[in-house]
């Protein structure tokens, strides 16, 4: 083994460690986090910490969450192989590659053209072709492709959006960030089930707010 191919090695030991570390032990999960590069989907000035276990700024005044936060949503989101997700927030596309590597379908929404158009092309590069990224105000959801069995928000809104409950498969999960502020946000999973909806407060988090309208991007 070169030197290159061991560094990469230990870079990846690393990165799974950080993973375990913080909680994230699902084995398909750490598998797909371990074959989804999260390099690629930083660009810039903030490329050579894309291992690091911390959140990144990205174009259009975005984040890409840190691993860990992605690996627990993920987790938390309990997938499977015949899912049909819709993700609503695409931001670097990072986690819509992981979901990939879990589901049968993923769609994903953003608000802002340029992160949807620099994502598909991410996906087209490693060949993820399950993935339907779209621009779109995704607090609305995506009604023509309802219901879905897993809704993953990566943005933080006041309450569960309402129109994406009534998209959520009876039987689905919905994970997203709820909080009135920056300071103040719970990561809460939502389950529909035939007698309503049942909530778990999964952890602390802090997520950009979950805005409605398109982005004023190229």
């Amino acid at each position: 083994m070169n030197d290159e191919a061991g560094s990469e090695a230990e870079r990846k030991m690393q990165f799974l460690y950080a993973l375990r570390s913080k909680g994230v032990t699902d084995k398909r999960v750490l598998s797909a986090m371990e074959s989804i590069d999260r390099g690629p989907f930083i660009r810039g000035l903030f490329a050579e910490r894309a291992y690091e276990d911390m959140p990144l700024p990205i174009a259009c005044g975005q984040t890409i969450s840190q691993p860990s936060v992605v690996g627990l949503m993920t987790q938390a989101l309990q997938v499977s192989a015949r899912d049909k997700v819709l993700e609503i927030g695409t931001g670097s596309g990072y986690q819509a590659a992981i979901l990939s590597k879990l589901a049968r379908r993923v769609y994903t929404l953003d608000r802002h053209r340029r992160l949807v158009r620099e994502a598909r092309e991410i996906f087209d590069a490693l060949d993820l072709s399950n993935i339907t990224a779209i621009t779109r105000d995704g607090s609305f959801g995506l009604e023509e492709q309802a219901p879905f069995d897993r809704i993953l928000v990566t943005a933080a809104a006041e309450d569960p959006p309402g129109p994406l409950l009534a998209q959520l498969k009876e039987g689905g999960i919905m994970v997203v960030p709820v909080g009135q502020s920056d300071a103040v946000q719970h990561l809460i999973r939502v389950r529909k089930t035939p007698d309503g909806l049942e909530y778990d407060e999964l952890r602390p988090v802090r997520f950009v707010p979950l805005l409605e309208g398109l982005g004023k991007d190229g």
